[in-house]
């Protein structure tokens, strides 16, 4: 790769470019980002906020090096939930700051403990199978908004041929605006597919966009008007106070260690698109100590727990534009769009099914990052052992396989605990590697595992 295929990290485009590619990182993560808090019943809008703002700690934190945009985690959807309705939002907000907490442990224990016992952990075989794990266990999402009507009930949604024409004509001026555009509209194809989407579906589908939700919302929110209808800040002041809401709260600290799992794999991911060593620089333990303040910061105010988001791993991947102040760009427009009431509205009547078709091409680059890494370092899958350790990674973690705890009681608190696809197919392919014998052939390239450590280290 030369120079010119890319914008790196360092580099800052012209504003009259940078504000499209902002936006173009904004749009691309916007509906998953307000999904969790309309899932949940937190604010939008603090989501918003939260997430741009925890976007800009993690850029500063990780010193510019991760171009990485932060949104609302769903790993964390089942817990908020629970604790919310028997324990009030307060309570659940605590246990997001507890889980940041943990973020922040193991940012420590990283620094202290380096990576290389990381590397032996998970082969090169092991992370291109958790890297496509992560593209094409979204798969699912993405094709849900592309086939079903964006007004049928979301938990017995309806097919509609209607949403499928819709998802087509913006996936189809995505991979268009990609692959045969030229200059700077060549690394705007996602912002291109969303806007002719949008085009499409208010001429043949006006019915799907609420103009009147629009229309009623405030143009400028103040400030006072802002925190007065939606921090809950003193609800989570409350509960800090409250030793039974202490206990209560302890029943979310563990999804950390599930979303940390995720958020290796997502540094992996980046890694591979960017073509260098990023857990070593800026490195893991900025990584996620970067995520962890974010998420403590988010549950101050009341938004969801944050997590860096495979759509804008796929815009990267799919523009080149490496560039931190393009992603410093999309949180400022995130903070901006959380005060601007007609924007916000605007954003929310975005058609499922616009989404759908962008995020078909984004989640599957992911995977392919994946794929390209089994190439690269010559996984010789003619190998038994890299069969099995492939195979099972892969089927457990596209298929949905997890465990599910229900019945966790902390003082009289009966709750479940959810240990995700991406997770346990990770846990599953770490303890595959470390017992089936023959590790050489894991690490590609002749087996040869002392080279590989060597080239990671230097």
């Amino acid at each position: 790769m030369t120079k010119k295929d890319y914008i790196d990290v360092h580099e800052t485009p012209a504003i009259q470019k940078l504000i499209p590619l902002s936006l173009q990182h904004l749009f691309a993560m916007f509906g998953s980002t307000v999904l969790v808090p309309l899932l949940t019943g937190l604010d939008v809008s603090v989501a918003l906020l939260t997430s741009g703002i925890g976007t800009l700690l993690f850029l500063l934190i990780t010193r510019g090096k991760l171009p990485n945009y932060l949104g609302s985690s769903f790993a964390f959807i089942g817990p908020i939930i629970t604790v919310s309705a028997s324990q009030g939002v307060g309570t659940a907000m605590l246990g997001c700051f507890i889980a940041g907490l943990v973020y922040l442990v193991v940012a420590l224990i990283v620094k202290l403990a380096g990576i290389n016992w990381l590397n032996r952990l998970l082969p090169p075989v092991l992370i291109a199978s958790i890297i496509i794990v992560i593209g094409l266990s979204l798969s699912g999402v993405a094709v849900g908004w592309a086939l079903n009507d964006p007004l049928s009930d979301p938990a017995k949604p309806a097919y509609s041929l209607a949403a499928v024409e819709v998802a087509f004509v913006t996936l189809a001026m995505t991979v268009v605006a990609n692959l045969f555009f030229r200059g700077f509209l060549s690394v705007l194809p996602v912002l291109m597919g969303m806007v002719v989407g949008y085009a499409y579906t208010y001429i043949r589908h006006p019915e799907w966009i609420d103009f009147k939700s629009i229309a009623a919302a405030p143009l400028f929110i103040t400030p006072s008007m802002w925190v007065k209808e939606h921090f809950i800040t003193g609800q989570v002041l409350d509960a800090f106070t409250s030793p039974a809401s202490w206990m209560a709260a302890l029943i979310i600290a563990p999804v950390a260690f599930v979303t940390l799992a995720e958020h290796i794999g997502h540094l992996l991911v980046t890694a591979n698109i960017m073509n260098r060593d990023l857990m070593r620089d800026p490195g893991l333990h900025r990584s996620i100590a970067g995520d962890g303040v974010a998420v403590i910061f988010a549950s101050f105010l009341g938004g969801p727990p944050s997590t860096t988001y495979g759509e804008n791993m796929g815009v990267l991947a799919m523009t080149k534009v490496y560039s931190r102040m393009v992603i410093a760009g999309a949180a400022c427009f995130a903070i901006l769009f959380a005060f601007v009431g007609k924007i916000g509205a605007f954003l929310m009547t975005i058609p499922k099914p616009v989404l759908g078709g962008v995020t078909i091409v984004l989640f599957g680059i992911i995977a392919v990052q994946g794929m390209r890494m089994y190439v690269e370092h010559n996984i010789d899958f003619s190998h038994k052992r890299n069969m099995v350790v492939a195979a099972i990674v892969l089927v457990t973690g596209i298929g949905g396989f997890k465990l599910d705890f229900h019945e966790i009681t902390f003082s009289n608190f009966i709750a479940h605990l959810t240990i995700d696809n991406i997770a346990m197919a990770t846990f599953l392919g770490i303890v595959l590697h470390a017992v089936l014998p023959n590790k050489d052939v894991a690490f590609g390239n002749n087996g040869n595992q002392n080279e590989q450590l060597h080239k990671q280290a230097s």
